[in-house]
């Protein structure tokens, strides 16, 4: 070969060199030896698949909540700061889940039911920490703080005896259905509507109209509002965002029924006062112990629901002693002692398990007013809700109920209402 034809064969040589460079490989490989006692399998056989467990099939509430929420993360300073707050505050979300825990699942249920965003069975804990017993300077109470304007649009019952903005069952509905009227109203736009929640919708919609006028953006954080209302919306972010990031531990709470429904016709005595103290802290909208009169059920726990449907069967075992008692005399109607007795024509019929209005002369008759004297209590210096309360022997929630306050402040010289039972 001349020295001419190698030299133009050289580069050819070198570039198919460069194409079979391989990543290094050991120098050897391990002898292998066939096991005869091993089978292999096809790699093409099927692997068992584990489906992921639903939201519904896991074992922790807030953990249910968690994979369905869908709010977008938001890094505006207002919900930052709110997260910084629950963080410096590491013990908050203890006292929250034990409030929350006979009435989490419930809420979050019926939020499915109608399909609704899972964030909004977090706003209890914005409105009132889940204290089904709160009441607010403004007159809202409950679980979700409804106004008496809105509960009653939304049909919720309130009179002497019943509180349903204080019952879970009655105000959730109601809170879920005006929270879908809101989302309507506002179209589609999930935060204007919770923040008409909190503030009124024609403050919202002014709100928002002013910004058009001015050609400013309409969003939430655009709008100018109350303070309390332009951190409401940030609250509840701020709370979803730290569940979904799991930087804040959220005590469990498990993911099963922990109260059930019992309906109520008539009226029920409670004269087991164990009985009533186990079930008040379920319903705080029953206002006077121990009679449930207006109330369309009983909230009971769960475990223990066909315990207490025995018991609110059996009618005859109720203790009425400690009631007023009235004979019909001549002239007199249901209507003409009702009146009398400043009650409702329809409770005094139902606390005697009445079908009609017809009464005889000598017929004894039970008046839903315990037969206690009502009493009215002057403060005086030096005196708390406490005190009070420990005097007469009833609860503070109960004292702050039947004279709608929303604080423990007392002023010397304030009349306080209490009632008192024979038991």
């Amino acid at each position: 070969m001349s020295l001419n034809r190698f030299i133009r064969i050289l580069p050819l040589i070198v570039i198919l060199s460069g194409c079979e460079t391989t990543p290094e490989q050991p120098s050897s490989q391990p002898d292998i030896k066939a096991n005869p006692n091993i089978v292999v399998k096809e790699q093409n056989e099927n692997i068992e698949q584990i489906a992921p467990l639903s939201p519904q099939e896991l074992d922790d509430v807030w953990q249910r909540i968690r994979a369905q929420l869908t709010f977008s993360n938001s890094s505006h300073p207002d919900v930052q700061q709110r997260i910084a707050w629950y963080l410096s505050h590491p013990n908050y979300m203890d006292e929250i889940s034990r409030r929350a825990e006979p009435y989490l699942y419930y809420i979050v249920t019926e939020v499915e039911k109608r399909n609704l965003p899972i964030e909004l069975a977090l706003m209890p804990l914005i409105e009132s920490d889940f204290d089904a017993s709160a009441y607010s300077h403004k007159h809202a109470s409950g679980l979700w703080q409804l106004t008496p304007a809105i509960a009653k649009y939304f049909k919720v019952k309130i009179s002497p005896w019943y509180d349903g903005r204080q019952d879970v069952i009655d105000s959730t509905r109601a809170a879920l259905d005006f929270m879908e009227y809101l989302y309507k109203r506002f179209d589609g736009d999930w935060y204007h509507a919770i923040a008409a929640y909190n503030l009124g919708e024609g403050r919202v919609l002014r709100a928002i109209s002013n910004n058009k006028k001015q050609g400013k953006p309409t969003d939430f954080f655009s709008l100018k509002l109350p303070q309390q209302t332009s951190q409401y919306v940030p609250k509840l972010l701020a709370a979803a965002q730290l569940l979904k990031s799991q930087k804040m531990a959220f005590p469990a709470i498990a993911n099963k029924d922990a109260i059930a429904k019992i309906a109520i016709s008539g009226s029920v005595i409670l004269d087991n006062k164990a009985q009533w103290q186990q079930l008040e802290p379920l319903n705080y909208g029953v206002i006077r112990f121990p009679a449930i009169i207006d109330a369309p059920h009983l909230v009971v726990p769960a475990s223990e629901q066909k315990q207490f449907e025995t018991m609110i069967a059996d009618q005859d075992s109720n203790d009425y002693s400690q009631w007023q008692h009235y004979t019909v005399k001549r002239g007199d109607s249901l209507s003409v002692i009702a009146k009398r007795y400043k009650v409702t024509l329809s409770q005094l019929k139902a606390f005697n398990n009445l079908k009609n209005s017809t009464i005889r002369i000598g017929q004894k008759l039970v008046l839903p007013q315990l037969a206690d004297t009502q009493i009215e209590h002057k403060v005086k210096s030096g005196e708390s809700l406490w005190k009070i309360a420990n005097h007469y022997k009833v609860s503070i929630t109960k004292l702050k109920q039947w004279n709608s306050l929303s604080s423990d402040r007392l002023k010397v010289g304030d009349k306080l209402t209490v009632f008192l039972s024979a038991s």
